[in-house]
């Protein structure tokens, strides 16, 4: 088993790290330059940058602020938000970002994660699944993908589309529940398994954490590779050094 991945997400809009509940009402966090050099300090593996408002917006990522960040930047870095396309993806890379997340586009032309990962490498490529439940008793799929920052349902079953990504050429999956997004009470434990399950591929939990045995059940429960964090982290209520500590302790294979 490969190391768990201990990942910070600056969810960036208007050139700050926000952070809400289940998507919606946003709060100011942190200036993201900042943050992340702090993350890198305290020994993050990777780091997650999302601007979140691009899709919605119907814009790119803002490059300014993704190099901002990036010169301050010492691991592994991979941001997503407004990627339409392999020009977008290449511009990233030639900023020196070591992967993209698409969502949005990747629902709306399917040939875009096998395009991108016959160009780039499928290392470099990850799909940011955003999903929720719906009830047992619903037309719709138990656990359905979301686009446009969570604001449009798609009909697609997540773990259907987890196996479709993957067979594309996906590298890996970033997996958040809206449901338990930002409520601190714990990863979604079955979207995750299911998904987690159904791919081969690493598949990152996010959306929930609140607590260090969070980030332990995630990885025994839920059979994540990775746990990324935001408000924990952000509010100082989590560090890494801790939750790097408390998993090896209890027998997770860690960076340290």
């Amino acid at each position: 088993m490969q190391p768990v991945k201990i990942i910070p997400c600056l969810d960036i809009k208007n050139g700050r790290v926000v952070k809400g509940i289940k998507f919606v009402d946003l709060k100011d966090a942190r200036d993201p330059v900042e943050a992340a050099s702090a993350y890198c300090a305290a020994g993050a593996d990777e780091l997650v940058f999302l601007d979140i408002a691009a899709s919605v917006e119907t814009r790119t990522t803002r490059l300014d602020w993704v190099k901002k960040v990036k010169d301050v930047t010492t691991v592994p870095f991979c941001v997503g938000g407004g990627i339409r396309n392999l020009e977008d993806m290449q511009e990233l890379f030639n900023l020196g970002v070591d992967k993209v997340s698409i969502n949005t586009a990747a629902v709306r032309n399917f040939d875009l994660i096998k395009e991108a990962s016959e160009k780039f490498g499928k290392e470099k490529i990850v799909v940011a699944i955003d999903g929720k439940k719906n009830p047992p008793d619903s037309s719709r799929p138990r656990l359905e993908v979301l686009i446009m920052g969570g604001e449009e349902p798609t009909g697609l079953d997540a773990v259907e589309w987890a196996k479709k990504v993957e067979q594309l050429g996906a590298g890996e999956i970033l997996l958040t529940s809206k449901d338990a997004d930002g409520t601190k009470d714990g990863y979604d434990i079955e979207m995750t398994k299911a998904v987690a399950e159904a791919a081969s591929i690493p598949v990152t939990a996010s959306g929930g954490a609140g607590k260090l045995e969070h980030l332990y059940e995630a990885v025994t429960q839920a059979k994540a590779a990775n746990v990324l964090c935001a408000s924990v982290f952000h509010f100082g209520e989590i560090t890494i050094p801790e939750a790097k500590e408390y998993l090896k302790n209890r027998g997770i294979s860690v960076r340290i």
